[in-house]
């Protein structure tokens, strides 16, 4: 007999992008509490975006819903560029929030904060599940897979809050968008790579991030990356508390990030638009 087939709501959203030019799409499958693992993973899989996520019900009594996401090889316990477009997509779809202006989302690294503003949605940057110095011969890895010397590497760090990134910044703009890397070389590492805009720039910093071993050699924009980068940078004084990021130029999108400070939090921000509304047979 035939598998059973059921239809879900579907929105393909596209994030961290202001204007015409595209930022970084996700798939947001709601009222996914009837999709197994498996079945999450290889829709997943099929739509072979950096991330597809899947709206369910919370277990949590603080939380609006509850939020799986997936590479097209396997699940992450934190994302942001899925959070917010999955926020937007929940609300758009009806979604009502328990506290006005506010959302909480329930994902694998617990509960996360998202404002909402006129124009822009920003999620709390989660706490770094690690964090400091680079073991030597991972960083001899990362910066020989990234092409470069490591002359050319200003600092580095672990800013993992769940996909386990490396961040690496070097001295400029420039240099981070001439990057050709090798990525049979990097593995399974996760690397970040930060650098500074002059005056005129696009942005105060351009970032790259690559994550060959999920099956994404680059992603296009990349919110979790960026909020880890933001710690590091903020909290070492580097950066000042409000910043914004341009990501995703090489691959010809448009990312803009909006990083700013509330206290001793971190929040990550940016426009979320719906391209594609319908159903999923699944």
């Amino acid at each position: 007999m035939p598998a059973t087939v059921n239809e879900y709501p579907f929105s393909q959203v596209d994030v961290f992008a202001p204007g015409p030019k595209p930022g970084n799409p996700v798939a947001v499958v709601h009222g996914a509490d009837g999709l197994s693992d498996e079945q999450m993973q290889s829709f997943a899989n099929w739509t072979n975006l950096s991330e597809t996520t899947f709206l369910l019900k919370p277990t949590l009594p603080e939380a609006d819903y509850r939020l799986r996401i997936f590479t097209p090889a396997s699940e992450l316990p934190f994302a942001g560029h899925p959070t917010l477009g999955s926020a937007h997509a929940w609300l758009e779809n009806g979604g009502q929030p328990q506290r006005p202006g506010e959302l909480v989302q329930e994902c694998g690294v617990g509960l996360v904060k998202i404002s909402q503003t006129a124009g822009e949605q920003f999620f709390e940057a989660p706490p770094l599940r690690r964090s400091g110095p680079v073991e030597p011969e991972v960083l001899e890895q990362a910066i020989a897979s990234l092409g470069i010397t490591p002359e050319q590497v200003l600092d580095s760090n672990w800013v993992d809050n769940g996909p386990g990134w490396l961040g690496i910044r070097l001295a400029s703009a420039r240099q981070v968008l001439d990057l050709t890397p090798d990525f049979v070389a990097m593995g399974k590492l996760n690397v970040g790579v930060i650098g500074a805009y002059g005056d005129g720039g696009p942005a105060d910093f351009e970032v790259r991030g690559f994550v060959p071993g999920l099956a994404v050699p680059e992603d296009p924009v990349t919110g979790s990356l960026n909020a880890g980068l933001a710690q590091w940078l903020i909290g070492s004084g580097v950066a000042e508390g409000d910043y914004t990021v341009s990501q995703g130029t090489v691959l010809g999108r448009d990312g803009r990030l909006t990083i700013t400070t509330e206290g001793d939090s971190i929040w990550v921000g940016g426009t979320s638009r719906t391209v594609i509304r319908g159903s999923v047979s699944l």
